[in-house]
């Protein structure tokens, strides 16, 4: 072979095809998922949960883009259907122009004190939000979180007091002080002592941080005594986190007659 030849065979090779090159994600409207193992997700994965929904992308532990199946999250071998992907959905079918990207950052376990600012799990939240900056704007915030809360009286009683100074650094390390928040009520048969005091402190987040929406789980606790929500729930509870999205930002639907 003629070196001539050899060599425009290598620079075709190394170049993106066409459809390649549009499969990349761009100008996406950015989501982070945080708090604890609902967020995460538990639900058993079905086959309807790796198929690909149109414009629906997830940031991968390494920090690439890639189409969004279950599992989304990573922070333990566990993680299964969770609310990220209905979520998706739900917004992406009010505006068929846009393309999403979730990024995920809950960790199974851990309390509303560990996601202090500065810790290794805001950090790390931090840290992939702003990789995907780079490839949209962040639109919202997800949080399900307060299980491992309920143990104590003080610290579900304190709940709201101590999300309030989170939320409002976590916006201003974003610098997104009006970021959209939503926040999920936790099952209403989790058999912990101080459930509905946790559950009562979320409802009210709303009323001492603004733009911020309460998401209900009621009838969506499949066995007594139980954390998790199946995956069934979980589809489910992501639907209504969409919807109280659009609710709280209603710049998201494109005017009426596009």
């Amino acid at each position: 072979m003629k070196l001539s030849t050899f060599l425009a065979l290598c620079v075709i090779a190394a170049t993106p095809t066409l459809a390649q090159t549009e499969s990349q994600p761009r100008d996406l409207q950015l989501f982070l998922l945080i708090g604890q193992s609902n967020m995460a997700g538990r639900g058993t994965i079905e086959a309807q949960d790796r198929e690909p929904i149109p414009r629906v992308w997830m940031l991968t532990k390494n920090l690439a883009w890639v189409p969004a199946i279950d599992p989304v999250h990573f922070d333990k071998t566990v993680a299964g259907v969770g609310i990220g992907r209905s979520f998706a959905k739900v917004l992406a079918a009010a505006n068929p122009n846009a393309a999403i990207g979730l990024i995920p950052a809950a960790m199974g376990g851990s309390s509303l004190d560990e996601w202090k600012p500065g810790s290794d799990i805001y950090n790390d939240a931090l840290r992939r939000t702003r990789a995907a900056l780079k490839s949209g704007k962040l639109r919202g915030i997800l949080w399900h979180q307060g299980e491992s809360d309920t143990h104590d009286d003080v610290q579900a009683s304190s709940y709201r007091e101590r999300f309030g100074p989170f939320i409002r650094q976590l916006r201003a390390d974003l610098n997104a002080p009006e970021l959209p928040v939503l926040v999920g009520q936790l099952s209403e048969t989790f058999d912990n002592p101080h459930r509905k005091t946790v559950d009562e402190q979320l409802a009210l987040i709303p009323l001492s941080v603004p733009h911020a929406a309460f998401v209900p789980s009621a009838g969506l606790s499949h066995q007594a005594g139980q954390a998790h929500f199946n995956a069934v729930e979980l589809r489910e509870f992501g639907r209504r986190y969409g919807y109280s999205f659009l609710l709280l930002d209603p710049t998201w639907m494109p005017p009426s007659g596009r």
